[in-house]
């Protein structure tokens, strides 16, 4: 990034902070990878974030925007450069206010083991392109120490014990296809493209592999136009060429696991065409709230399927 043509040159400042924690550092770093989890620490107290976006890696987009008190809102806009979970992350950004470039940081922070818990330390290096903001800066240590205080707060949040919830679900379709086509649907990287979440511009897909054989992964990861990143990661345990697959999955929202599911696809001849059951039971975790969701999802995506068939 470089700074306005017009603006005034001042010197880089620096600034380095500490702060130890009663927690894994792969929960710290949990902490700066989610948007949702940035939206309730990253900003002193008293000051909100109302938006934030957060893609957690290499070239992924950083964007906060703290409202003060008085309404004023400042927008850190940059880029993630180095990511290495879970022990090290940097990002560089401008700030400003009033469609106006305030100052330019270069973030790092790094995270070690520390006894049964862990160190963070963060970096900062400054250029500030309004002379008016240099009190800002100047005043970035106490704003950072209220910030660390959120931030410990939300570490402790994340390390309550949420009772994990189960879920069922039984999912049945009969249409005109044959056996052959629907196991294609599930395991031809291109025909499962047309139907299953990710073949469409929300979210939009950005990594795909799919290798369906025993012992074999399938990971596919969509981007929301909300920010939010999903992924779904399985590994397959039982697959009989037209008749049944049997796998596991986790799923991903941001950093966080909110689930781990097995699952059975079963498909049958029928007088119709054919007949395929689709068999989930799931454990939702630490607070997620289901809500149904997962069961009305898989319902959406096996009506995509049909229609992919009969299209």
């Amino acid at each position: 990034m470089t700074s306005p043509t017009d603006a005034k040159a001042a010197a880089p400042r620096s600034l380095t902070i500490s702060r130890s924690f009663a927690a894994p550092r792969e929960r710290l770093f949990a902490c700066w990878s989610s948007a949702e989890r940035m939206k309730r620490w990253f900003s002193p107290e008293g000051v909100d974030v109302p938006e934030a976006e957060i893609d957690c890696r290499s070239g992924g987009v950083f964007v906060i925007c703290m409202r003060m008190p008085d309404g004023t809102e400042h927008w850190c806009r940059g880029a993630f450069g180095d990511v290495v979970a879970p022990e090290k992350l940097t990002f560089d950004c401008e700030v400003s206010s009033d469609g106006k470039a305030r100052f330019f940081v270069r973030t790092i922070v790094r995270f070690a083991v520390e006894g049964a818990g862990s160190r963070m330390d963060v970096e900062q290096r400054y250029e500030i392109y309004d002379d008016a903001f240099r009190n800002a800066v100047e005043g970035s240590a106490e704003g950072w120490r209220t910030t660390l205080d959120k931030l410990a707060r939300e570490v402790a949040r994340a390390s309550e014990a949420v009772p994990a919830v189960r879920g069922a679900f039984v999912v049945e379709r009969t249409f005109k296809a044959t056996p052959a086509q629907v196991f294609k649907a599930f395991t031809d990287e291109r025909a499962k493209s047309r139907w299953f979440a990710g073949g469409g511009d929300d979210p939009k897909l950005v990594e795909r592999e799919m290798d369906v054989r025993p012992g074999g992964r399938e990971v596919a990861v969509g981007k929301w136009k909300s920010g939010k990143t999903s992924r779904f990661d399985a590994v397959y345990f039982d697959v009989a060429p037209d008749r049944r697959l049997v796998y596991a999955y986790e799923m991903h929202l941001d950093a966080r696991k909110i689930s781990v599911s097995l699952a059975c696809v079963e498909i049958e001849p029928h007088p119709v065409g054919v007949r395929f059951k689709v068999s989930e039971q799931a454990v939702f975790l630490d607070g997620y709230e289901d809500n149904g969701s997962r069961e009305h999802g898989t319902n959406f995506l096996m009506d995509k399927l049909v229609a992919s068939l009969e299209g």
